[in-house]
């Protein structure tokens, strides 16, 4: 392990798959779980200032992700914390701060109502956990059966991607394909609030209060489910705070691990 001056780089096998991860630091450990879409370079600027703090930072590119091998098969929320158990198991983690951003924030809250035993604090990042099940969506699925059928129509996928922003314009479906499509379905069409209530351990909940993904009442909604929980805004803050408000965000995560 590094003293802060930057990422160590490393692979293991986790149940046949191959897992690329990322560590800086030393002290406390913080497990970074990242968005969809994303991966373990976005944290690199967050990641360094949390080192500098006195924590030791992993951050995983989960399966399907960044250098990660993607799943024999589709996944849903409940395979990807069985990942994580197995992940931190084989690092040889028996407790750790867990921090999720975005999906991440989802796997987050599951992972910390099922295994609470790991979870010293929970920190949920603009975290997407609550499903509406509003007009926009119930559209999103019916043009994503509808779509298959044309698959072999000329222009396909230019065409499909641009009626996926006209109709759902911050859906990330249209830039995915084979199980990672498939595994985009069934994580998003679950609601995860259910598993907020099962949460014990002290939790901060982290949003901006300019977010256009995930809706800033979600944080509310968060809050009220959760016993022990707070909110914490970040004015001027978008979806994306750890690559544009970095400085802004560690200080929201060192105050709550270290009031």
């Amino acid at each position: 392990m590094n003293s802060g001056q930057g990422f160590e780089e490393k692979q293991i096998l986790v149940s046949g798959l191959e897992v690329n991860y990322k560590i800086v630091g030393q002290g406390p450990t913080i497990l970074i779980l990242h968005g969809w879409g994303s991966k373990s370079d976005r944290w690199a600027q967050v990641s360094k200032l949390l080192s500098q703090h006195n924590f030791s930072v992993i951050v995983p590119d989960l399966s399907g992700f960044g250098k990660s091998s993607i799943p024999p098969v589709a996944w849903n929320e409940k395979d990807y914390c069985r990942f994580i158990e197995q992940f931190v198991g084989q690092l040889g983690l028996k407790e750790f701060y867990l921090l999720g951003h975005s999906f991440g924030g989802g796997l987050g809250a599951v992972y910390a109502a099922t295994f609470p035993h790991r979870v010293k604090k929970l920190l949920l990042f603009a975290s997407a956990i609550v499903r509406r099940g509003t007009l926009k969506e119930k559209v999103f699925w019916i043009i994503s059966k509808v779509f298959k059928v044309f698959s072999f129509v000329p222009f396909y996928s230019l065409f499909r991607k641009a009626v996926y922003k006209y109709f759902i314009d911050k859906s990330d479906y249209p830039y995915t394909s084979g199980i990672m499509r498939e595994t985009y379905l069934k994580v998003m069409r679950n609601d995860l609030s259910h598993y907020l209530p099962s949460i014990k351990v002290p939790t901060l909940i982290i949003w901006g209060d300019r977010d256009d993904v995930v809706p800033l009442q979600d944080a509310y909604f968060i809050q009220n489910h959760i016993q022990s929980s707070r909110v914490a805004i970040i004015p001027g803050g978008d979806h994306n705070i750890e690559r544009h408000m970095p400085e802004q965000l560690v200080a929201k995560i060192t105050t709550f691990l270290r009031p």
